[in-house]
C-alpha cells in the first residue's frame, strides 16, 4: 500500500527532476522514491557507524590485523 506525500521544492529541483525522468524514461515518483530510498538506507549506515565508533568496548584493530583475519595479506 501506498501513501501521498506532497513536497515544496524549488524550481532548479523540479527542473532537474523533469530532466532526469524525460532522460532515464522513468517517472518522477519513481525517481523520487529511489532517492529516498537511497537517503533512507545511507542514513541508517551511518547511523550504524556512528554508534560502532562510539562503543567504547567495540575493539579496534589495524588494517594489517584485518587483513591478517580476512587472509588477504599478500
Amino acid at each position: 500500500m501506498s501513501t501521498a506525500v506532497s513536497v515544496r521544492l524549488p524550481a532548479e529541483i523540479v527542473h532537474e527532476l523533469e530532466n532526469l525522468a524525460n532522460a532515464t524514461e522513468r517517472s518522477k515518483t519513481y525517481i523520487i522514491r529511489k532517492a529516498i530510498e537511497s537517503y533512507l538506507q545511507e542514513s541508517a549506515d551511518y547511523l550504524i557507524a556512528l554508534e560502532r565508533l562510539n562503543d567504547k568496548d567495540d575493539e579496534i584493530i589495524s588494517s594489517e590485523e584485518m587483513r591478517e583475519r580476512l587472509a588477504l595479506q599478500d
